[in-house]
């Protein structure tokens, strides 16, 4: 919340401070202030673990990928002992096994690599979705903050009224992040 806001806020409870019919207003527009920053701050820290994870899927998938560039290269060097005149066809066929071996298990370890990669992209995606869920809500109550602070205005309590019914929704839909 910006200092323009709060000076805001101010004015408006001094303005109910002679009007003590808006004393309640006053108190919602508190209230629904203090939500919107939770909520902002609730949204903020997700976004961070959502950057954090996507840092995690990357890494994976890069050790991923060097995986595979080692099981090709074990793979091309089983592959010139196959072309490659020797005296030695012993020790030409230990070495082809070797790299042979180390090829497969490159390709058995990429295998779990490749798991745990598509694992954090889904929990990357649900925190994704979850700080969604905090910025709508977080805009919500901004709404609800403003109409009801038009409240204090107007002297409608219509106003007042939307207001809650307003943060009332963006209560739920950032609750809704935590399901």
């Amino acid at each position: 919340m910006s200092s323009e806001e709060l000076q805001e806020l101010q004015e408006h409870a001094e303005h109910a401070a002679h009007d003590k019919s808006l004393a309640p207003v006053s108190l919602t527009m508190a209230v629904l202030a203090v939500l919107v920053a939770t909520v902002s701050l609730m949204g903020h820290r997700t976004h961070t673990e959502e950057l954090l994870l996507q840092n995690k899927v990357t890494d994976q998938w890069s050790y991923y990928q060097a995986k595979n560039i080692r099981r090709h290269t074990d793979e091309l060097f089983a592959d010139l002992t196959g072309v490659v005149q020797t005296a030695n066809a012993e020790g030409l066929a230990k070495l082809r096994e070797k790299y042979t071996a180390e090829a497969d298990r490159y390709r058995d370890e990429q295998k779990e690599l490749e798991a745990e990669a598509r694992k954090l992209e889904q929990e990357t995606t649900q925190q994704r979705r979850r700080a969604d869920r905090f910025d709508l809500g977080e805009v919500f109550l901004e709404i609800a903050l403003v109409i009801t602070s038009i409240t204090l205005l107007s002297g409608r309590r219509t106003f007042w009224f939307m207001g809650i019914v307003m943060g009332l929704a963006g209560m739920l839909v950032a609750v809704s992040a935590f399901l």
